[in-house]
């Protein structure tokens, strides 16, 4: 009776630290690096703790692209595709915060975000060291 009442116990305690674990690794899973396209990116910025890992990390792209509604509310769950100069789509992607960080090769691109079914689209530059950042603003979600 004993031995059962131990290993019920044993295994609450067990399945309760297993359940910590994954709350913590989905904390983080927001700022993972990632590749698609030849592109490099993470994304992220909800809170304190994913903005300062995203500003350490930034020094390794050179391209930012903030997402915001015009009252300055961040945003995130934005739709982002990066497409180069001949029309080539690299990324396509949900960003998981306001910040997303991507390393391009020196070129032109079109980045098309989009959030509450609204699109921008925005055709830019980026250099190969220097990181470049562009806002994106929505009047309404």
């Amino acid at each position: 009776m004993r031995y059962s009442k131990l290993l019920r116990t044993a295994g609450v305690a067990v399945l309760l630290t297993v359940a910590s674990l994954v709350t913590v690794a989905n904390a983080n899973s927001d700022e993972s690096v990632q590749t698609a396209g030849g592109v490099t990116y993470v994304s992220g910025g909800v809170g304190e703790d994913s903005l300062d890992r995203l500003r350490s990390l930034s020094g390794d792209f050179n391209l930012k692209l903030v997402f915001a509604m015009k009252s300055g509310e961040y945003l995130s769950g934005v739709g982002v595709i990066i497409a180069d100069a001949a029309g080539k789509t690299l990324v396509d992607t949900t960003s998981e915060g306001p910040w997303f960080l991507a390393k391009l090769p020196a070129g032109k691109y079109q980045i098309v975000a989009t959030s509450g079914g609204h699109a921008v689209k925005r055709q830019i530059a980026v250099g190969a060291a220097k990181l470049r950042t562009v806002d994106f603003r929505w009047a309404t979600e």
